[in-house]
């Protein structure tokens, strides 16, 4: 009989962590989509010097 142990991942724990951030963002939201601006704010994103947002779903 083998035993699996289970291993914590905390890089992949933090992504599930802000996934769950952004799906109570969008539930919460009055707009169709999350705008860029609001999505960084959920993910708590400062000051990246993106000047081109053209590739981010709007």
């Amino acid at each position: 009989m083998t035993t699996a142990f289970a291993v914590e991942d905390p890089v992949a724990l933090a992504e599930i962590e802000l996934c769950g951030e952004l799906m109570i963002a969008a539930v919460c939201s009055c707009e169709e989509r999350l705008s860029v601006e609001r999505i960084d704010e959920v993910l708590q994103v400062r000051g990246t010097g993106r000047s081109d947002v053209s590739g981010y779903g709007g």
